[in-house]
């Protein structure tokens, strides 16, 4: 048997701490650049799909000798996309609407085989945040954790407090979902060496 390669097409550290904890290193990070927007026609799962399906076929372009594995996490209240957290007014604004009631976590993963067949999967995990005090939301908005975060927190990290229960997936809401992640690449014929 041929040597397989796999290679994330994410920049996420998260990603990959969690791919390593079931014993997968890639042979390659190639993080894809795409437009992230939602389209105005589509649903929150419909945008998630999309989006990992486009970083995967993106990065499979150029390394078709590959397993190429993309996944894209959005979090949703009601039908509305919250964004990846860039400014402290946005995480405030963030912390302020999930505050108290709950909210979806849809991770979508996508993988595109050597052999071009691809596969795609969404895990939907539900939780439920505690009322947050002001004060609870400026000392988690101060070290800047929930930067470059789908929500603007990171379930890993010190929002874990917020959390007062979750249906689903941790993994998911971490980046990606691994029980699914394991069964899309055995699925096509990936296997770990």
């Amino acid at each position: 048997m041929t040597s397989q390669r796999l290679v994330l097409a994410s920049a996420s550290p998260r990603r990959m701490d969690l791919l390593r904890q079931v014993g997968l290193t890639p042979d390659v990070v190639a993080a894809a650049e795409i437009d992230e927007t939602p389209l105005k026609t589509e649903t929150p799962r419909q945008t998630a799909l999309r989006l990992a399906v486009a970083k995967a076929a993106t990065v499979a372009a150029t390394h078709a000798d590959a397993y190429v594995l993309a996944a894209d996490t959005i979090v949703v209240v009601g039908t509305r996309i919250l964004p990846k957290v860039e400014t402290e007014a946005q995480g405030r604004k963030c912390l302020e609407l999930l505050s108290g009631r709950a909210h979806k976590v849809m991770t979508a993963i996508a993988v595109v085989a050597p052999d071009g067949r691809a596969v795609k999967r969404l895990v939907e995990t539900r939780l439920h945040f505690k009322r947050l005090t002001p004060a609870e939301i400026d000392a988690y908005l101060q070290d800047g954790e929930g930067i470059g975060k789908a929500g603007g927190y990171a379930i890993q990290g010190k929002a874990g407090a917020f959390v007062m229960s979750i249906q689903g997936s941790y993994p998911a809401v971490v980046g990606l979902p691994l029980y699914e992640t394991m069964n899309l690449l055995t699925g096509l014929g990936f296997v770990r060496t």
